[in-house]
């Protein structure tokens, strides 16, 4: 039996979730990590589903987290022409009305822009990036305010997310969760984890996910 979340509002992570970025973040993380003295296979394992800023702060100097913060900057926006669309997301976007979905992502506006773009995917009309929020995901102020830009009331909302810290910030925030892929999966948190976004729906006021593709249900 499919699975039906109520949702008056989609607020969409972008990276494992719309777009496939895992290639190009390892790509352009493992760089900087190298350049910075740094094992990048650790830092791969704290930079998924966070600002960038955020992870730079935790891994680097004070007085070197500006220069930090603009190199992975630079490299991710160099590498963001590689990343292709997640499976379903180009048809689950173009069947909703633009007023009823947003996107909500740690990256920086140029970069989210970039990725959409380089996938083939909209822009939605309605983005909150990492530069809009005070405090980035696992805090749900990114999510409390892509709800607030809809009109919608965060509990009347569906996130699709993929990493713990966007889960838990989803969850925070009172919403219901659709899971994408493995981390999400290994959270155990969201409502309804699925490996993408094939055969998932929407129509009046409910997303709809087909029973053959739910990986995990609460």
């Amino acid at each position: 039996m499919s699975v039906a979340l109520p949702a008056r509002g989609l607020l969409f992570d972008n990276d494992g979730v719309l777009v496939d970025s895992d290639d190009a973040v390892t790509t352009s993380w493992s760089r900087w990590a190298l350049e910075q003295g740094l094992d990048p296979v650790a830092v791969m394992a704290v930079v998924h589903g966070r600002r960038a800023a955020d992870t730079v702060a935790d891994l680097v100097a004070a007085d070197r987290r500006d220069a930090a913060t603009a190199l992975i900057d630079r490299y991710e926006l160099e590498d963001a022409h590689t990343v292709p669309a997640v499976a379903g997301a180009a048809e689950l976007l173009a069947a909703l009305p633009p007023a009823v979905w947003a996107v909500v992502t740690s990256g920086t506006p140029d970069l989210a822009g970039a990725r959409l773009r380089a996938a083939g995917l909209p822009l939605p009309g309605a983005m909150v990036t990492g530069r809009d929020v005070r405090t980035g995901k696992p805090d749900p102020e990114g999510y409390l305010l892509g709800a607030r830009l809809l009109g919608v009331p965060p509990g009347e909302t569906v996130v699709v997310e993929d990493s713990p810290a966007g889960i838990a910030a989803s969850r925070a925030a009172g919403a219901r969760v659709l899971g994408i892929g493995e981390r999400a999966l290994a959270t155990g948190e969201a409502d309804v984890v699925v490996a993408d976004l094939s055969g998932v729906t929407w129509a009046d006021g409910v997303l709809t996910v087909p029973a053959d593709a739910v990986l995990h249900a609460r």
